[in-house]
């Protein structure tokens, strides 16, 4: 697999610290997301609500509708599906941002992959930029200070006898 070209290590710390940003947001979404499927699909059957009947931010109990699927009672704005799609939207930034590593890097496919599965897998994000952001870093120094190794002149011999 070819290695990244030194020119390109600026743009690898920008997308590194993009996909940093991308990772912490998107898993807190996921963790939000999860909590949310947790209250509304468990016999809890709640939803949270901000305004409305209930004050500024309150439970609203979900029932069984006729056709067996759950309808919310709650009114005002519904954060439990506002969650759900801004983990969505955030996903596709995330998306991005791990394509972007990828391809900077030039990895395989299955790391795509792996990034990618951070997005849906709970907690499995911040692991990975964590991972993800010790493993770029090592490379970009390790890189850097073998090329700075190679491109320094050799050491004369003048002044010896």
């Amino acid at each position: 697999m070819p290695e990244p070209k030194v020119a390109s290590f600026p743009a690898i710390r920008g997308a590194l610290k993009f996909y940093q940003i991308a990772s912490i947001i998107t898993g807190v979404m996921l963790l939000l997301l999860v909590t949310e499927m947790v209250l509304k699909y468990t016999p809890i059957h709640l939803e949270l609500f901000a305004g409305g009947s209930g004050g500024p931010l309150w439970f609203a109990p979900v029932v069984e509708g006729p056709d067996g699927g759950l309808i919310s009672t709650g009114d005002g704005f519904n954060l439990s599906l506002g969650i759900l799609v801004a983990h969505g939207w955030f996903y596709v930034v995330y998306l991005f941002a791990c394509f972007r590593m990828w391809s900077l890097m030039r990895w395989r496919l299955p790391r795509l992959i792996m990034l990618a599965l951070g997005g849906v897998i709970p907690l499995l994000s911040f692991f990975m930029e964590t991972r993800v952001a010790r493993e770029v870093r090592a490379y970009l120094t390790t890189r850097e200070q073998a090329d700075a190794a190679a491109s320094a002149p050799a050491p004369t011999t003048e002044g010896t006898r």
